[in-house]
């Protein structure tokens, strides 16, 4: 029996020992961490079979025959070098996924920023148009998760892989050839772990070179001058029109007098999507041009796009709560995700920003900030840091929080003080100085803003236009509607006179004053 070692636990070490486990291997699990929930995985894997280590580094000289890391274990480990050196197959959970799921079209989308958004789309988009398409990747499932679903269910064949591929998912990668590959962004991100803004581009363009199809987003600069002679015959987008198209003209996506067009020919109202700002213009317009070549027609493209509702944690409106928007922005974990998130938003603008800092260039950022926010409140071990940078640039109306905490309440004061029209949380840091990842920082977000605005209780109220022999039967038509959404018994209150109309609302933690019936609150 074959011996594999998985490096990293986690969503994608998880599909990964099962998937081999399925396989016939011989699986062992390692990870240098030890929380709560990786013990609850690994009692879990134990009872399937798999070896599991925690508070563990990996040991080449146990030897295994296949070495399988998760994204976020670096490429140039020591130990993995080591592994390299002595013959020991060494691979990413992405190239096991694919090499299980390569007779399967796949679409590959890699960039700095909008790899999740325009996965997310194009997942839609197949879905509508009849394709089992799941995303997976960065976005839904581990890839092996799919991998290990079509061994176990091969009834069900899946018709594309939508894959969203970071760069350290591309390194560990060396034989993923994505039938369609899509290169949203390129600015300077992950250098820590890169080196050189050179090394990261190399490594993004590995997944284009190995492409069938290439699309990217001619609005973005850097591609726009560094991928034209790489990729002659690539297909590009543009938001400003059929005349910025390079490569393939017949194939390129474009905007004209607000709509999506292709060769001439009209997809789709872009006013249809319902996602706001420049940057997810481009990430549609990429969209569009993968379905495009996959053969979609433009009927399912259209209903898709105005059904499509946005992604969690990428200028996700949580609430409006006194006139004003709370979004949450958690993905933008780089100034330049920040800058855009940022600049999408009406001001005047309370801004969250701050967590574990990343090296880049804050220019653009920075310039926004003056441009739109009327406060930032800065949380993370990058507080102190900004703060020092944002009074440089003589911009005063800052002040150090450190925490979520310690920011919503603040936030909402700031709100009100200074007429702003929306609190944005939009960090340009990774997360992981005080949260497990974004998505957990976007999720406290969310959970303090609803507990601020009531802890998540909502009211059901009536203000009546009927006589009042009238009212009751309205009142238990509202008792019905209280206990169906929460599946138990509502307290209510008799109904009271009053004119106007009736209406459901959402309030803080009491109902509104004046004369309306509490019928329900969950």
């Amino acid at each position: 029996m074959p011996n594999a070692h998985i490096i990293g636990l986690g969503k994608s070490g998880n599909a990964t020992a099962r998937l081999l486990k399925v396989q016939g291997w011989q699986v062992t699990v390692s990870d240098r961490n030890t929380s709560e929930s990786l013990q609850q995985q690994c009692q879990t894997l134990i009872e399937e079979g798999i070896t599991v280590n925690l508070g563990q580094n990996f040991d080449p000289d146990t030897a295994p025959d296949l070495v399988v890391v998760s994204p976020g274990v670096p490429w140039d480990l020591p130990a993995l070098e080591t592994a390299r050196s002595l013959g020991i197959e060494t691979i990413g959970e992405m190239e096991l996924a694919w090499r299980n799921l390569q007779d399967i079209p796949w679409v590959g989308i890699t960039g700095t920023n909008g790899k999740t958004t325009t996965t997310a789309l194009i997942a839609k988009i197949f879905e509508v148009a009849g394709s089992a398409a799941p995303a997976c990747g960065n976005i839904g499932n581990a890839a092996c998760e799919l991998a290990l679903q079509q061994q176990q269910n091969s009834s069900t064949p899946l018709d594309w892989v939508i894959a969203e591929i970071s760069s350290f998912q591309i390194e560990s990668s060396s034989t993923l050839a994505p039938k369609i590959g899509i290169w949203t962004t390129f600015t300077p991100d992950h250098l820590n772990r890169h080196y050189t803004l050179d090394n990261y581009f190399r490594i993004k363009g590995r997944l284009m070179e190995r492409s069938q199809v290439q699309v990217f987003n001619g609005d973005d600069a850097y591609l726009r001058r560094a991928a034209p002679e790489l990729w002659p015959q690539a297909v590009w987008t543009s938001v400003n029109g059929a005349e910025e198209l390079l490569g393939d003209r017949v194939m390129g996506v474009y905007i004209q007098e607000n709509w999506v067009y292709q060769n001439g020919e009209a997809i789709a109202p872009v006013d249809s999507l319902k996602m706001v700002g420049d940057h997810n213009r481009q990430n549609l317009l990429m969209a569009v041009a993968a379905a495009r070549i996959a053969g979609i027609d433009k009927e399912a493209i259209a209903h898709a796009i105005s059904i499509f509702p946005g992604v969690p944690h990428r200028l996700e409106e949580v609430s409006a709560w006194m006139g004003i928007r709370w979004i949450n922005d958690s993905k933008a974990t780089n100034y330049d995700a920040a800058q855009v998130g940022l600049a999408a938003v009406e001001p005047p603008v309370i801004l969250i920003a701050g967590g574990e800092a990343k090296a880049g260039d804050d220019t653009d950022w920075i310039n926004t900030i003056h441009q739109k926010a009327a406060a930032v409140l800065l949380i993370g071990s990058a507080a102190s840091a900004f703060a020092e940078r944002l009074q440089e640039t003589h911009y005063q109306n800052v002040e150090i929080v450190e925490t979520l905490e310690n920011a919503i309440p603040r936030a909402a004061q700031l709100a009100s003080v200074l007429q702003a029209k929306a609190v944005l949380l939009s960090p340009a840091c990774a997360s992981f100085d005080q949260y497990r990842s974004f998505e957990h920082r976007g999720d406290r977000f969310r959970e303090l803003c609803w507990e601020l605005m009531g802890g998540g209780r909502v009211y059901i109220v009536t203000r009546c236009v009927l006589w009042p022999q009238k009212v009751r039967h309205i009142s238990k038509f509202f008792v019905f509607l209280s206990q169906w959404l929460i599946g138990c018994d509502a307290p209510y209150a008799q109904p009271g006179a009053g004119v106007g109309s009736w209406l459901v609302r959402c309030v803080a933690d009491r109902a509104p004053a004046g004369p309306y019936s509490t019928l329900g609150r969950v």
